[in-house]
């Protein structure tokens, strides 16, 4: 694997970063759009009178313009609950709190010598109480960075393997991979949202066929529905594409650049793949922030096509070329 440098890395996050920052108000305007649109319907053919399509898309397109603005202000609403509290958030959904220095010095070593090796600012440094092996990077900038390590992996990692392990989480913060991540998970949550919601209009709609089916118009309510769950279960999956599976070959090596020590990640990440699961995290979002994907051994074939992460062995056999 070539390794493609920090600078180049930033520069793609960056770009990744700000691109779905523009898509997500587009794309769930256009997803609200058609919403109001199944509703408009859905009253049409519930109606006692006759309702002419002039009068529907009249109406279709002044809620439309009512909307944005509120559609707007919760998508700005979220993005701040995300920019504010998304350290919060995260450690909420996967059981991490705050490691005292008098706790273990033997970590706060490790992550400043590395830190100062790079002329880095010392992120903040979480724990979770599980005896698996696993760590994340999480942040949006200097203030939230934060390095999480489970209580397995401090315990059953010896110092050289703990650093290259620490080294590549501090990889994920310096190449920007770690906002990109935040933001994806933001943007894969509204739509998540979004698409159960259209499902739950859907039992609705499907509760209601019996007695309003007129015209057949039941079935174009049906069909916007389907459409609107669609795009969002779509969105949710591409976006494991956006995050690319690149980005662990490129923390890897530069843990290796950083450390020296390519052998001692590569030794790491055995003992890690033998016990990555940790029991206090459920969401497939969040797990993808881990070196490993703690919910990887719950998957199945098919779900193997949009993984996260690239096979772990490959990643250990590259580090064993270096």
């Amino acid at each position: 694997m070539n390794y493609i440098g920090i600078h180049s890395q930033q520069v793609k996050n960056n770009t990744k970063t700000i691109t779905l920052l523009v898509l997500f108000p587009i794309i769930t305007l256009v997803m609200v759009f058609l919403a109001i649109l199944a509703v408009g319907y859905l009253v049409t053919i519930s109606s006692e009178y006759a309702v002419e399509q002039a009068v529907l898309w009249e109406w279709v397109w002044k809620s439309f313009e009512q909307a944005i603005p509120w559609t707007l202000g919760i998508i700005a609403l979220w993005f701040l609950t995300a920019y504010f509290a998304n350290t919060f958030l995260i450690a909420k959904a996967t059981g991490a709190a705050p490691l005292e220095r008098k706790e273990n010095m033997r970590v706060y070593n490790l992550v400043e010598n590395l830190c100062m090796s790079k002329g880095m600012q010392m992120p903040k440094i979480n724990v979770i109480r599980d005896s698996s092996l696993n760590a994340f990077a999480s942040g949006i900038n200097t203030k939230s960075y934060t390095v999480t390590l489970t209580t397995g992996i401090i315990d059953k990692l010896n110092d050289a393997e703990l650093e290259g392990v620490i080294a590549h989480e501090l990889t994920h913060i310096r190449n920007h991979d770690v906002r990109l991540l935040i933001v994806s998970i933001v943007f894969v949550g509204i739509f998540s949202l979004i698409s159960q919601m259209a499902v739950n209009l859907l039992r609705y709609s499907s509760f209601s066929r019996s007695k309003n089916d007129k015209k057949g118009g039941i079935i174009v309510i049906l069909l916007v529905i389907v459409l609107i769950a669609a795009i969002g279960l779509l969105i949710t999956s591409l976006m494991k594409f956006v995050i690319s599976r690149q980005r662990e070959y490129m923390a890897d090596a530069g843990s290796a650049e950083m450390t020296k020590n390519p052998l001692a990640l590569a030794s790491a990440l055995k003992k890690i793949a033998v016990d990555p699961e940790i029991e206090a995290v459920k969401q497939n979002d969040v797990a993808q922030l881990f070196i490993e994907h703690p919910l990887a051994k719950k998957t199945n074939i098919f779900s193997s096509l949009f993984a996260t992460h690239p096979p772990i062995q490959k990643r250990i056999e590259i580090l064993e070329q270096f």
